[in-house]
């Protein structure tokens, strides 16, 4: 019996993910076959009930991804580092050595030496939990995802130990529709425009106490229990807030990375981001073992 072809073209307005223009706060429109990965207006898919898709069709739908992304904004949510780089409280100073020069060798090399905790950064699950993910063995597929940024700045402009709450959440959900599966989730706090005054991060009161905004366990467990996130980031150099990270308290970190997925510290420029209808690009090195690295995000926003 000849194979039936079943072709599905997804224009604008209809059924779909297409991503909201910069400044904008549109929500993510989903349908079913959003959810299996059809995320640009204009692809063209076509379905063989039997035989796989043709070379030449797979290959013009990745052009036209192409080519739609290549129309988008490119935000950089990623800090350059330096030896004076933002950092938490156990680590030294990044050292860089020049190991040789252009006028005398021919070509420039630098020897950098900095924990994997560095700048922006991945932070894997076995950063915490011995048996669990290390970075080069997160899966690639979760490299380009969903960004969903929740913005609780206003919020951390009057208190700078504020916590994001399920009301901040169920307000995103209200204007958005559900945290879809999948999603990198941002918490956005504009605490990245205090970068790179280390004091200002820290924000020490007068008993050396940092205050500075986090997380809180009911926020974390809904998103990665209920929403099923695959990844969540934050602007401070913490996942817990500054006040208990004085105690020594980073159960929060311990809870996300405890769920066998990765998170991303220190991101920037949250603030040039819509709350929803963006993608986000995660990349870093492939450290055999690694317990984190320096990470580059992107994040892919449709032009006005």
């Amino acid at each position: 019996m000849g194979a039936r072809k079943v072709t599905i073209l997804y224009r604008h307005g209809s059924p779909g993910i297409t991503l909201a223009p910069r400044g904008t706060q549109e929500g993510i429109q989903m349908s079913a076959a959003g959810k299996l990965g059809v995320y640009f207006a204009g692809i063209v898919i076509t379905v063989a009930c039997l035989p796989a898709l043709s070379a030449a069709g797979s290959a013009a739908s990745l052009e036209q991804a192409f080519l739609t992304l290549q129309g988008t904004d490119f935000i950089d949510l990623t800090h350059a580092f330096g030896p004076d780089t933002p950092h938490w409280k156990g680590f030294a100073p990044e050292t860089v050595t020049t190991l040789f020069t252009i006028a005398k060798d021919g070509f420039h090399v630098e020897s950098f030496c900095h924990p994997g905790q560095w700048g922006t950064h991945v932070d894997p699950p076995a950063h915490f939990h011995d048996g669990l993910k290390t970075v080069d063995q997160i899966d690639p597929k979760q490299f380009l995802l969903r960004l969903v940024v929740l913005d609780v700045h206003d919020k951390v402009a009057r208190n700078p130990d504020y916590v994001v709450s399920l009301d901040d959440v169920k307000s995103w959900e209200s204007g958005h529709g559900v945290i879809p599966a999948g999603a990198f989730v941002a918490l956005r706090t504009d605490w990245a425009k205090r970068w790179p005054d280390d004091a200002a991060m820290q924000n020490r009161d007068q008993k050396g106490v940092p205050h500075y905004p986090g997380w809180s366990k009911q926020v974390l467990q809904f998103l990665y229990e209920q929403r099923h996130i695959t990844a969540s980031g934050h602007e401070t150099t913490d996942t817990d807030p500054g006040f208990a990270v004085a105690k020594e308290d980073y159960s929060l970190e311990s809870y996300v990375l405890g769920t066998n997925h990765f998170q991303i510290e220190l991101l920037a420029n949250l603030d040039q981001v819509p709350e929803a209808g963006a993608l986000v690009m995660v990349s870093f090195p492939k450290p055999e073992h690694g317990s984190g690295f320096p990470a580059r995000v992107v994040a892919l926003v449709a032009k006005p």
